[in-house]
């Protein structure tokens, strides 16, 4: 069990001197030393602070216009020691004094990146000391504390001012989750801007005409393009679904997704790509007007002739017959793309939102035939495991909330982006019904559990035999007792697809 620890020696390098006068003086109120760098030693002092220079620690002066600091042994040392015998040993016997709080922050890189600075002076703005020792503090936090932002500065005198400077582990881990968190972030910034160094696209413009955009990053290792306009912000995104719907019948029969706003309106998977298309295009052939179309087989001349009867946005395939290609290429308003088959999408997803970033892993999970549970006394037959397979798979890439209905590998109508899971249900029955799908005999999917029967009952007066979803409700049993009176069966995944 670590014990609370005691502040003796603190570093202070930072960029924004603000706030950092009020805690620099309660420091040296509660007799802690301080080492400082540069400007920040020059602040300090002026305001009258007794201030060890880092260059007297390290007995080495600052060097290559301040690049060089912070970078030296006597500086990680006291950082990095784990204070037990064998380390504390090493400190003393090469004069290292143990730094038990790191305050830095870190140059403003994205504000010199938003200011239209040039690329000499954004590069300058790359933070080295600062973000090694952020690293190295927070690494070692269960004997140092690290702030590594001025607005945490009144939380660490409100925690630690009692009889001297004293932390606990569990806000020193708290500090150190932060700080990973900036690390993160930063060096998310520096390396998309270098990637927009050699490959950043102007678009058309963003989501909407008013909105300019540009697009960091190399296409070429996704696609080729072979015919068409210039790519609008509102195709890459739909272009990325696509991709990521197909990746997950990347090796069955052929198999084509039309997609519209980033949702699946339509896909089959049928005995040639041909039928494949027909069958896609049925589920729903309104919304397929100006979508997008993606195939995991390659474009032939028969299937090129069905297609160009749609006006579409995009369409990708792994290949094009040259035939299909002299006949797609003539209307210069559409885009055709060949997409490298071996292309993965990445592991990683972030987003920006409010003032920083989310990342998350991408959901690669898939729900195969013998992962699922039956919880029902009747079970799926073989065709319909099949279709329950082939619906989860689609249901996973619809905005939640999201539901399916799928007969012989093809979606025959689909609800997403409801408020209500029971809305979902009612809109995707409406849907196959308005294009002259029978229900009968077709299974549904739900990315999330049922928290109450009533889309079971729905789906089981439009017809629905079976059902897959993930299970996890309080009140799952409702569901399976309904499907038990009514001659249904019922499989759980374990795993949840929610996509907002």
């Amino acid at each position: 069990m670590h014990q609370p620890k005691k502040v003796k020696n603190a570093l202070i390098s930072v960029y924004y001197k603000d706030g950092i006068e009020n805690l620099a003086r309660i420091l040296i109120e509660n007799d802690v030393t301080i080492y400082s760098t540069g400007g920040t030693a020059s602040f300090l002092q002026a305001l009258g602070y007794p201030i060890m220079l880092i260059e007297e620690l390290t007995e080495f002066p600052e060097m290559l216009d301040g690049r060089v600091k912070t970078l030296h042994p006597k500086v990680f040392g006291g950082i990095l020691a784990k204070r037990k015998d064998e380390h504390i040993e090493q400190l003393q016997r090469f004069n290292i004094p143990e730094i038990d709080l790191v305050v830095v922050d870190l140059y403003p890189f994205e504000e010199t990146l938003s200011s239209g600075a040039s690329h000499d002076e954004i590069i300058e703005k790359i933070d080295i000391g600062g973000i090694s020792l952020i690293r190295a503090a927070a690494k070692n936090f269960h004997d140092v504390v690290i702030l590594c932002d001025k607005k945490l500065y009144d939380g660490f005198i409100k925690h630690s001012t009692s009889n001297g400077i004293i932390t606990d582990l569990e806000y020193r881990r708290k500090l150190a989750t932060q700080a990973f968190e900036v690390s993160s972030c930063y060096d998310i910034l520096i390396g998309n801007y270098l990637i927009g160094q050699s490959g950043k696209s102007v678009l058309r413009y963003g989501e909407n005409p008013h909105q300019s955009a540009e697009f960091i990053g190399d296409l070429t290792d996704v696609f080729s393009k072979i015919s068409g306009k210039e790519l609008s912000f509102n195709n890459l995104v739909d272009i990325d679904s696509a991709l990521n719907v197909i990746t997950d019948f990347i090796n069955d029969e052929p198999t084509v997704a039309i997609l519209k706003h980033t949702n699946i309106c339509g896909i089959s998977t049928r005995d040639s790509i041909k039928q494949a298309w027909i069958d896609a295009l049925a589920c729903d052939p309104t919304s397929a007007f100006g979508g997008i179309i993606i195939s995991n087989s390659e474009i032939d001349e028969i299937t090129a002739i069905e297609i160009n009867n749609l006006f579409y946005e995009v369409l990708l395939a792994p290949s094009f017959s040259l035939k299909a290609i002299e006949l797609l290429s003539k209307k210069s308003n559409r885009v055709l793309l060949q997409f490298n088959k071996d292309y993965s999408p990445k592991r990683k997803i972030q987003k920006t939102l409010l003032n920083g970033t989310i990342i998350q892993n991408r959901d690669n999970a898939q729900s195969e035939i013998s992962q699922m549970r039956i919880v029902t006394n009747a079970s799926p037959t073989d065709m319909e495991l099949q279709d329950l397979a082939f619906a989860n798979r689609c249901v996973k890439h619809l905005k939640s909330n999201a539901i399916t209905f799928v007969k012989n590998k093809q979606m025959i109508g689909m609800g997403c982006g409801q408020t209500s899971r029971i809305d979902a249900c009612r809109y995707g029955i409406e849907k196959a019904n308005s294009f002259g799908f029978d229900l009968k005999g077709s299974v549904m999917a739900s990315d999330a559990f049922f928290p109450f029967p009533d889309c079971v009952e729905l789906a089981k007066n439009a017809g629905i035999t079976a059902v897959i979803q993930p299970g996890g409700s309080i009140k799952d049993q409702l569901s399976i007792d309904y499907c038990d009176q009514n001659r249904m069966s019922m499989v759980f995944t374990g795993t949840r697809h929610f996509l907002h």
